[in-house]
């Protein structure tokens, strides 16, 4: 009995060292991520940004500007064919104009459709201070990528959305994110790689291009054209129905 009790409590002793050094491990690689997109002082010194991209579906571009004011709202409208797509996700809901779906008036998001982006009113990323939002991280370890390592880590956010982040094990940037998404009554894995990561002159980094494929449906393709931080920001574009 007295052997047992000994080996029980020697496996205890050992489960905390190895979950102390994945904790450690997982802190190590948030920090580092942190610094290489430009440090902790230069992002939560950015209330807002401005974005122009191109996009391209299909073969087609098509003009694409997103306003970020953090912590309150993400706006991106873009020109798809002649027809305006808006998607805008705030602290408190969303709402879009989505003609492919078979309408050009505005629409309250469902529930699931708003989860499925909401994290995106944060110009952080979801693991960077994920205790004070609310977020579960986990370390999954480590695995090729493309050419190189590349850090797993699965945050799960208070609604139960689950984001999993790939992380090269050089550079620190993200190179890829996947989440299990449900659009248009259907489930989805939507797969995001990003590559070119530059500073911009306001010392954020961020990825010049960035590819989307929503399962086997359709990808698009983004390519950064314009950053600007700190511009004022007129919280009205994010009422319902706004059209700026």
């Amino acid at each position: 009995m007295k052997n047992l009790k000994t080996k029980l409590l020697i496996v205890a002793m050992m489960l905390v060292v190895i979950m102390n050094v994945h904790s450690q491990t997982l802190d190590e690689i948030i920090e580092k991520n942190t610094q290489a997109i430009g440090g902790k002082e230069i992002i939560k010194s950015i209330t807002s940004i401005y974005i122009e991209n191109t996009i391209e579906v299909m073969g087609n571009e098509s003009a694409s500007t997103t306003i970020i004011l953090n912590g309150k709202g993400i706006k991106t409208k873009s020109d798809v064919n002649g027809q305006s797509l808006i998607q805008c996700y705030t602290n408190k809901g969303g709402w879009m104009i989505n003609p492919m779906a078979g309408s050009s008036d505005p629409a309250v998001m469902t529930k699931d459709e708003y989860k499925n982006g909401e994290s995106r009113i944060n110009v952080s990323e979801s693991f960077m201070d994920y205790a004070s939002k609310g977020n579960k991280v986990e370390f999954l370890g480590k695995e090729k990528f493309q050419n190189s390592d590349a850090f797993k880590i699965k945050v799960i956010m208070p609604d139960s959305v689950a984001i999993i982040y790939f992380i090269d094990a050089s550079s620190y940037y993200v190179v890829q994110t996947m989440m299990n998404v449900e659009m248009m009554g259907q489930k989805m894995d939507v797969i995001s790689k990003f590559n070119d990561y530059q500073k911009t002159d306001f010392g954020f980094v961020l990825p010049k291009t960035t590819t989307v494929n929503y399962g086997e449906q359709f990808s698009l393709g983004i390519k950064l054209k314009k950053a600007e931080f700190n511009k004022p920001v007129d919280q009205t574009i994010f009422d319902f129905g706004n059209l700026k």
